[in-house]
């Protein structure tokens, strides 16, 4: 996947204090002009990604959450089952976060997700995150309520507040072994209206569409304002945000498989090389197999 390296860097944001999401076009291909030419792309990254993915379950040191957060029909489903296709189920967790139970409510924001942390070795995968928590919650400031928060608790700095804590939480992720890599997939307004139609229009697609997905446009420029400042106050260095353009899935497939491909490229990552004991041990089962019928 050579030739697709540069679609990592201009959609990767570490630094979000200047980041404005007027500048990043959804309808942007990085130079791959074709559906045809991503799908090749595609192919050899994902190859790339198995075989990196198997080296990662080997090692058993790291693990790599993919946090994915998105307007609806922005394409989540797709990127995860198309990226993540040729990747071995054992070393790979995935998880959608709906609205919470009553359980979860009965406890922190960050519950939740912190249980379905990857284990060291595997890809864990968020569709939706606890970056809800500072996306629908605050458009729909009823839902805040419902979480039982002390009164004095919520005042005006609620979202700085929280962007401090997930910032700590990644931090203290990153320094465990968890490598966070985060991916807005950016779909226009006017696309995502040509998404919904389509589901509509077509009887296959019925069950994807809700009533809900109506009001939740409704809400389209709330939705702007929450997703720039989430990314312009928790895009760090060891916790990126990848905004990629996402009006064409053929495009966004092959942008979020070629981050993932660069940070697992990034962590070095070898098969275990046994010592002198293990290499004895190996060396006395194979003579007594081939001492045996």
């Amino acid at each position: 996947m050579k030739k697709s390296k540069h679609l990592v860097k201009p959609f990767r944001i570490e630094h979000g204090k200047d980041f404005r999401l007027k500048d990043h076009d959804p309808a942007q291909t990085a130079g791959v002009h074709s559906k045809a030419v991503a799908e090749k792309l595609l192919a050899e990254g994902i190859a790339k990604l198995a075989d990196l993915q198997d080296k990662l379950y080997a090692q058993d040191n790291y693990a790599l959450l993919l946090v994915i957060q998105a307007m609806d029909a922005a394409g989540k489903d797709g990127v995860i089952k198309h990226v993540m296709s040729g990747v071995n189920p054992q070393g790979c967790q995935v998880y959608s976060f709906k609205a919470p139970s009553a359980e979860e409510l009965d406890h922190d924001y960050m519950w939740r997700t912190m249980m379905r942390m990857p284990e060291r070795g595997r890809i864990g995968i968020f569709n939706r995150s606890y970056y809800e928590e500072v996306l629908v919650v605050r458009v729909h400031p009823e839902i805040l309520a419902a979480e039982r928060i002390p009164q004095e608790l919520v005042t005006k700095d609620i979202w700085k507040e929280r962007f401090e804590d997930i910032n700590g939480f990644e931090r203290y992720l990153s320094r465990n072994g968890v490598v966070v890599r985060k991916f807005f997939l950016n779909v226009s307004k006017k696309e995502q209206k040509r998404r919904f139609l389509a589901r509509l229009d077509e009887p296959e697609k019925n069950w994807k569409f809700s009533a809900a997905d109506i009001k939740e446009r409704a809400c389209w420029d709330d939705y702007m304002v929450a997703f720039e400042d989430m990314i312009q106050h928790t895009a760090t260095p060891e916790a990126p945000w990848h905004v990629i353009p996402a009006d064409n899935k053929w495009f966004s497939r092959i942008a979020v498989a070629e981050a993932v491909i660069d940070t697992l490229e990034s962590l070095n990552l070898s098969y275990p090389k046994v010592d002198d004991a293990k290499a004895q041990e190996l060396a006395a089962a194979r003579k007594l197999l081939e001492q045996k019928k």
